[in-house]
């Protein structure tokens, strides 16, 4: 008879099949476990599209029950938009993003946006229009001459198709020569979200100063809301995200100078290291040891302190010795923090913002930090017309910030410097540091990457010991 009751209680795994229900019913389904003991299966036959929408009129939208949201996916087509506005539709952490890649492609001409706050200012419209579409010009006729430049030093290999042979130089040079886009040039990103990351991006986008980004948040909702019409519908533009943002900009004009106003010219990337934990070591130890212990985390704090330097090793070799290079170390690494400052490229700022386990903070994006000038560009002999590729997006800048420093943001070239400030616990350091340093990134923010790298293991060298980085 025990047996018997037992085997009634069978392990079953299974998907729900989101052809069958909506992404909204399969968020009822599943929230709806915490009050039924019916399988999910039986479950399902119990909801309807009448029941899943009111199921979520009074439980997520009337109580605040928004974790179901987060049941309901939606996968999101997006294209055509500029590089500036995906930006802020991409700063959500809990999103999933593929974007068509500079690197790889060559982009067409005049692949750009225009603002639209820009037709009642035609002077300064016509300023960016032309800049826009020189920038474009000069990225072709870059990509033209490093291409040259390349064949020239780096011969067909024996048994090379002519197609790779002339696919591999280019993509040499589309890396490279895609400093000089401006933040303008169109992008098409590929978007995954729970509906409750949604409603949050919705409501940045609509609460935007630019135009292009409340008019993508307005499309969002509108193309959510036929795959899950009630979870987004009271998505709408946010008093707080406006008026904050307002009084921090009043805040920071009166209490710090004015920004600078001339371009600096060429510089290198740099990573500061401005805060850090000095009793780290310590503290991962006692967090390594605290999840088998029976005691205060004070007492084990107080014993791992008491230990000595050989005897703190073993215990993080022992956590991380066995390390393999596709491994995630251990969760108690993310009790390690280190604060740091990028001066980096716009272009490695958009890679550098897809770890998003960390907690960055940029400046405006500007042309008054400088900006990079790559090494393939000064051997190419083309460092001229690069720089005067920069020159025009200064002019450009300057212009459109007269009118709002906001539109002037997408005048700026990849090139272009900006400062950004981010926190990162050691657990992701070891999977920025592992992906970024290696020969095969990007080269501005793999030296970033690696600055920040010696810069952890100088004060910190047993807890960067064990990462697997991949050689060239």
């Amino acid at each position: 008879m025990e047996a018997t009751e037992q085997s009634s209680f069978l392990r079953r795994v299974y998907p729900l099949d989101p052809r069958e229900v909506t992404e909204e019913e399969l968020a009822v389904i599943f929230a709806m476990t915490s009050r039924r003991p019916e399988a999910f299966d039986a479950i399902k036959e119990m909801v309807t599209a009448e029941k899943a929408a009111d199921f979520h009129e009074r439980w997520v939208l009337g109580y605040g029950h928004a974790s179901v949201a987060e049941h309901a996916i939606i996968h999101m087509a997006v294209e055509n938009v500029s590089r500036l506005a995906c930006d802020t539709l991409e700063d959500n952490r809990l999103g999933s993003y593929t974007e068509k890649s500079s690197r790889y492609q060559l982009l067409e001409r005049n692949a750009f946006y225009t603002p639209q706050e820009l037709d009642a200012e035609p002077d300064a419209k016509a300023v960016y229009v032309a800049a826009c579409q020189t920038l474009f010009d000069v990225y072709q006729r870059l990509v033209d001459g490093t291409i040259a430049y390349l064949a020239s030093i780096h011969p067909q290999k024996e048994n090379e198709r002519d197609g790779a042979y002339r696919l591999r130089l280019r993509r040499e040079a589309t890396d490279t020569c895609r400093f000089v886009l401006p933040a303008s040039a169109l992008t098409n990103v590929g978007v995954t979200m729970n509906t409750r990351t949604l409603e949050h991006a919705i409501r940045k986008l609509l609460s935007s100063t630019l135009e292009e980004e409340r008019t993508l948040g307005e499309e969002f909702k509108e193309q959510a809301k036929s795959i899950t019409p009630t979870l987004v519908r009271h998505a709408e533009r946010n008093d707080y995200l406006e008026l904050s943002r307002s009084a921090l900009e009043e805040q920071t004009a009166n209490l710090l100078p004015l920004p600078p106003t001339s371009d600096p010219g060429p510089r290198s990337v740099s990573a500061q290291l401005v805060d850090y934990d000095h009793d780290a070591q310590t503290r991962l130890v006692t967090s390594l040891l605290y999840r088998n212990a029976h005691a205060s985390y004070d007492e084990v704090w107080k014993q791992s302190k008491a230990l000595s330097p050989a005897q703190q090793e073993a215990v993080i070799t022992a956590a991380l010795e066995n390390l393999g290079p596709h491994d995630s170390p251990v969760r108690e690494l993310e009790q390690i923090e280190y604060t740091f400052e990028y001066l980096m490229d716009y272009g490695a700022y958009r890679e550098f913002k897809r770890h998003r386990m960390q907690s960055y903070l940029p400046q405006p994006l500007t042309v008054v930090e400088g900006y990079v000038e790559p090494p393939l560009i000064v051997d190419s002999g083309l460092s001229s017309t690069y720089r005067e590729a920069m020159d025009v997006s200064a002019d450009a800048y300057t212009r459109l910030t007269a009118i709002s420093p906001r539109l002037a943001e997408y005048a700026v070239t990849h090139a272009h410097l900006r400062r950004v400030v981010t926190r990162m616990n050691l657990r992701e350091c070891y999977h920025f540091f592992k992906l970024r340093v290696q020969p095969e990134a990007h080269f501005t923010i793999r030296d970033a990457a690696q600055q920040a790298m010696d810069l952890v293991k100088g004060v910190h060298p047993l807890l960067l010991k064990f990462i697997n980085l991949r050689q060239g």
